[in-house]
């Protein structure tokens, strides 16, 4: 992923005024039927969204208005997610049926959309949106549930991650898949899971509600989703949220260095995303900027902000350049024993094909049903 170099110190999202290190928009060519790829940069992966219905025009000052925010929001998702995708706001709502019985798409944006909806088959509308999230596109969600509420046969229910986080996916992944099987098994049905764009967080959820519930490996899931929908779920979220079920969520105390006469030294990246930072402090007996922080087990890529830059630390293992040349510190926490059954649980759920034991799914498919609801 690329670190930000000018991300604002508030952990409110959509990013604002972000640049993407590609530096340029590339062209792309959009089927009215859906998503599908543009062409453009061949560094770049380029997922458009389009609308497969839409909601009423608005007036052309609000559209135009609109069309700023869908631009802002597509170049912070771009810049945040490590892949170019756009999202246009006003032209609707969109998605796709990734199986009979669950669709992924982008979120509601008036009552109207309750009745497409349903008219699709759906029981279920899952939100992932924070309220930061619908504020910023003027969604009415009190009107939504208000109105899908007043059916006795379809019902809205939230659990929400932040946008553009990985860690937070990775986090909330079990308490939002368990609020999602208790929801399905209670309305039967199709379920509908959305974020902002569908594009990130609820593609990313429903792969984990294939994996741990309907019996996908993680590989099948995950072509068959991207057979029908073009987007960008983080999988490496998918698969700690997956070995943190199975070994538990372990934090390994973990020391942050940095030498040289400065002001000030910051940290971004690691378990709090790119749109925070973390400062460290200088110690005297050290002669050394330290920050100390308990990480669970994982990868976690990050880089230090130097009286205002962005740096690499040059005595700390370094990521390889990504496509567009840049390279960030990375650090990996480990079980203190690499021969344990846990360690060993977790390397092979970090591989390119990771699928679960028969006892395995029996383990995670208890913990979802006994999780404790959210209130």
């Amino acid at each position: 992923m690329n670190c930000l170099q000018n991300l604002p110190r508030s952990s409110a999202f959509p990013l604002q005024n972000l640049k993407s290190y590609s530096g340029r928009n590339p062209p792309c060519h959009v089927n009215i039927l859906g998503i599908v790829n543009g062409v453009g940069s061949s560094r770049n992966r380029i997922v458009v969204a389009k609308a497969v219905s839409g909601s009423a025009p608005s007036a052309e000052n609000q559209t135009s208005k609109m069309d700023e925010k869908s631009d802002t929001y597509s170049n912070d998702m771009t810049v945040a997610m490590g892949a170019v995708l756009t999202y246009r706001h006003e032209l609707g709502i969109n998605y796709n049926f990734i199986r009979p019985d669950l669709i992924v798409g982008s979120c509601l944006q008036t009552p109207a959309d309750v009745d497409k909806l349903r008219s699709a088959g759906v029981k279920t509308i899952f939100c992932l949106q924070k309220d930061s999230d619908l504020d910023y596109f003027g969604v009415d969600i009190g009107a939504i549930r208000e109105y899908a509420n007043s059916f006795d046969d379809i019902q809205h229910v939230r659990a929400e991650i932040r946008d553009f986080d990985a860690f937070d996916l990775r986090m909330r992944l079990p308490a939002v898949v368990s609020t999602l099987h208790k929801a399905v098994e209670r309305n039967g049905g199709v379920a509908y899971i959305h974020c902002t764009a569908g594009l990130g967080r609820a593609p990313a959820t429903a792969l984990a509600y294939m994996f741990w519930i309907q019996g996908y490996t993680l590989k099948e899931a995950h072509t068959l989703l991207m057979s029908k929908r073009s987007c960008f779920p983080k999988l490496d979220a998918i698969k700690s949220a997956t070995a943190d079920i199975l070994t538990g969520l372990k934090r390994k105390p973990v020391k942050f260095t940095w030498r040289g006469n400065c002001s000030t030294v910051e940290i971004s990246g690691l378990d709090i995303g790119w749109g925070q930072r973390i400062p460290l402090s200088y110690n005297e007996e050290e002669g050394a900027w330290i920050l100390h922080r308990n990480l669970p087990e994982g990868h976690y890529e990050y880089k230090y902000i130097v009286n205002g830059e962005w740096v690499c630390n040059v005595d700390e293992l370094i990521t390889n350049p990504n496509n567009d040349g840049h390279v960030n510190n990375y650090v990996k926490v480990l079980d203190e024993n690499p021969s344990s059954n846990n360690a060993a649980i977790r390397s092979r759920l970090s591989g390119d094909d990771p699928d679960l034991s028969a006892d395995e799914r029996i383990i995670i498919r208890q913990f979802l049903d006994t999780y404790q609801d959210e209130d």
